[in-house]
C-alpha cells in the first residue's frame, strides 16, 4: 500500500518558490468562499510515521491560509476526564463548525494503532473499532463534512535519516525524542498495522491519501494542492455526498403496532402510589450512591412522548431521589445556530455524564426520527440513516459503562385533549400549552407511525425501549422508577460476576 510513497518523489526549490504564491492565493480565496457559504466543515487528518513532516505541514497550512478560521487538535493519551466517557467523546467535542477547518494532529486512528502495536488490543478488537470509525466518518460525510485523511510515509532508512537531520538542526532538534527512536524499532510492526488500518478504512467517501514525506517541497505542495482541489470540488458539488442508507420502512397491513397494544387503563390508587413511590425512590437513591456505580458506571435516561404525557413529572420524581450535584437534566428544544453548524448528534455528545453521574434528557436525539421526520425538518435520507447512527451512539455509551434507559410515555389522544384543556383552564399551568401543541395533535397518526418505526429500529439488547402506559400519572411514575432500579441493579450485579471471574 505504500509502494508509491517510496519512489523518491522530489520537487526542486525553484519550482516550489514559483508555485507557492499562486497556491496560497487560491487557498485563501477558497477558504473565504467556504467560510462565507457555511455549508460544510473541512476535517483534515494528519497521520503518519515520526519525522515525516506532519508538524511542518500543519504550520504551512496555517501560514498559507487565514489561521483565525482553522483549529488544530493534538491528541495524546486520554485524560482522566476523557477516560470516564466514551472513546469518541473527545473527538466529537473537537469537530469544526460549518465554514471552518479542523486539523487533527493525531486522531481517532492514533490510539487504536498504538494499542495494536503494543499488544494491548486484539485484531478482532481493532477491527470492531475500525467498523465504528467507518460509520462515524460516513455520518460526517452525510452531515455534509469534507473529510481529508493524509498518511505521511517514510521508508525505514528514510525515517532514520530524517530523524538524524532534524536532530542536527538546532531549530528542529526538540522534535526528536528518545521515544522517536524507540518507535523506529517497531517500524515494521507499524507498517503492518497501519497498512491494515488504511485498507479497512479507505472508503469511497473518506479515502486515505498517502504522501511521501522525504522531500519537504514535494510534500507541502502536494498537500496544498489536494486541499485546494478538494475544497473547490466540494463547493461546486450539488448537495451533499450521501452514503447509502436503510431501505424504506414497510408498515404492517393489519395496523397493529406496539402502541395500539398497550393497556392504557392501568392505574394505581393514591395509597399504593405513595408506598411504591417511596420504595423505589429510596432504592434508586441507594443505587446511585453505591460504590460500584460511582466507580464504573454512569446513567443516561431518555424521556420521549407526546405533549402532556407526563415526562416532566416523572423526571421530578427521579430527581427527588438523588443529590442535585450528581445529576443534570438536559431539556432539548430546537437546535441553536451553533448546534446547526455541527453534525446532528454533536449537541448530545457534549452533555454525556462522566462515571458516577446521571444525565436525564427531556427529549433527545430521537427528535431526528420523530419531530424532524414528521414536520419535514430534514430529508428522508437523513432520518432513515439516523436509526443506525443512533444505535452506534448508544452502543458506544454502553461500551463505556453507561446504563442507557429509554422511556416512551404514551397516552391516548382523548387523554391528551383532556390534559390540554386542563392546562388552559388552570392559571399556573397555562405556560405549558402552546399553539404548537395544538397543531401537533393534527399529526397524531403520523407521530404514531414514527414512534413505532423508532421502537422497531432502535430498541436494542443494549439499550431497549420501555413503553410506559401513562394515562394514569401515578402508574407511569412508579413504572419509570421501578425500571430504572431494575436496570441499575442488573448492571451492578453483572459487574460483580465479571469481577468474581
Amino acid at each position: 500500500m505504500f509502494e508509491s510513497a517510496e519512489l523518491g518523489h522530489k520537487i526542486d526549490k525553484e519550482t516550489f518558490k514559483r508555485e507557492v504564491p499562486k497556491l496560497r492565493a487560491e487557498l485563501l480565496d477558497v477558504q473565504y468562499d467556504v467560510l462565507q457559504k457555511r455549508e460544510f466543515p473541512v476535517v483534515i487528518l494528519i497521520s503518519g510515521v515520526d519525522g515525516s513532516g506532519k508538524g511542518e505541514t500543519i504550520n504551512l497550512l496555517y501560514s498559507w491560509m487565514d489561521p483565525r478560521h482553522i483549529s488544530t487538535l493534538a491528541f495524546s493519551a486520554p485524560s482522566d476526564e476523557e477516560r470516564s466517557r466514551p472513546y469518541m467523546w473527545r473527538y466529537w467535542r473537537a469537530l469544526p463548525a460549518k465554514g471552518k477547518i479542523g486539523i487533527f494532529a493525531g486522531s481517532w486512528y492514533s490510539q487504536p494503532i498504538a494499542d495494536r502495536i503494543s499488544g494491548d488490543m486484539r485484531r478482532s478488537e481493532l477491527d470492531e473499532r475500525l467498523d465504528d470509525i467507518n460509520r462515524f466518518e460516513a455520518m460526517l460525510v452525510n452531515e455534509g463534512a469534507l473529510v481529508l485523511k493524509f498518511w505521511f510515509h517514510l521508508s525505514k532508512d528514510g525515517q532514520k535519516q530524517r530523524l538524524k537531520a532534524l536532530e542536527k538542526n538546532p531549530n528542529t532538534a526538540w522534535r526528536v525524542t528518545k521515544e522517536s527512536y524507540e518507535r523506529l524499532k517497531t517500524y515494521g510492526r507499524l507498517q503492518e498495522v497501519a497498512g491494515h488500518v488504511l485498507r479497512v478504512t479507505n472508503t469511497a467517501h473518506a479515502p486515505w491519501i498517502i504522501v511521501e514525506g522525504t522531500d519537504d517541497e514535494y510534500r507541502s505542495l502536494t498537500v496544498g494542492r489536494i486541499v485546494l482541489d478538494a475544497m473547490k470540488r466540494r463547493l461546486n458539488q450539488e448537495g451533499r455526498q450521501l452514503v447509502p442508507v436503510a431501505p424504506p420502512i414497510v408498515h404492517p397491513i393489519d395496523e397493529k403496532n406496539v402502541l395500539s397494544e398497550l393497556n392504557l387503563t392501568r392505574a394505581l390508587g393514591k395509597k399504593e402510589y405513595e408506598s411504591e413511590l417511596a420504595r423505589y425512590q429510596s432504592r434508586l437513591s441507594e443505587l446511585v450512591r453505591d460504590g460500584r456505580f460511582a466507580g464504573k458506571r454512569s446513567l443516561v435516561v431518555v424521556f420521549e412522548g407526546p405533549d402532556a404525557a407526563g415526562k416532566g413529572g416523572s423526571i421530578r420524581r427521579i430527581a427527588g431521589a438523588m443529590d442535585a450535584r450528581q445529576y443534570q437534566i438536559v431539556p432539548i428544544a430546537a437546535p441553536t445556530e451553533e448546534e446547526r453548524d455541527q453534525p446532528y448528534l454533536w449537541r448530545f455528545w457534549r452533555h454525556l455524564p462522566r462515571t458516577g453521574r446521571v444525565a436525564i434528557f427531556d427529549r433527545s436525539w430521537y427528535g431526528r426520527v420523530l419531530v424532524e421526520r414528521v414536520e419535514g425538518f430534514c430529508a428522508e435520507s437523513d432520518w432513515l440513516r439516523a436509526y443506525a447512527e443512533i444505535n452506534d451512539f448508544e452502543h458506544q455509551l454502553v461500551e463505556a459503562g453507561a446504563v442507557v434507559v429509554k422511556f416512551w410515555l404514551h397516552i391516548s389522544a382523548d387523554e391528551q385533549l383532556r390534559r390540554f384543556k386542563e392546562r388552559q383552564e388552570t392559571e399556573f399551568k397555562r405556560f405549558k400549552i402552546t399553539e404548537e401543541d395544538w397543531r401537533n395533535r393534527e399529526k397524531w397518526d403520523a407521530y404514531v407511525s414514527a414512534v413505532c418505526d423508532m421502537v422497531d429500529r432502535t430498541s436494542t439488547g443494549l439499550a431497549p425501549w420501555t413503553l410506559v402506559e401513562a394515562n394514569d400519572k401515578n402508574y407511569a411514575r412508579v413504572k419509570v422508577l421501578r425500571t430504572l432500579c431494575e436496570r441499575l441493579e442488573a448492571a451492578i450485579k453483572d459487574d460483580g460476576k465479571i469481577s468474581e471471574k
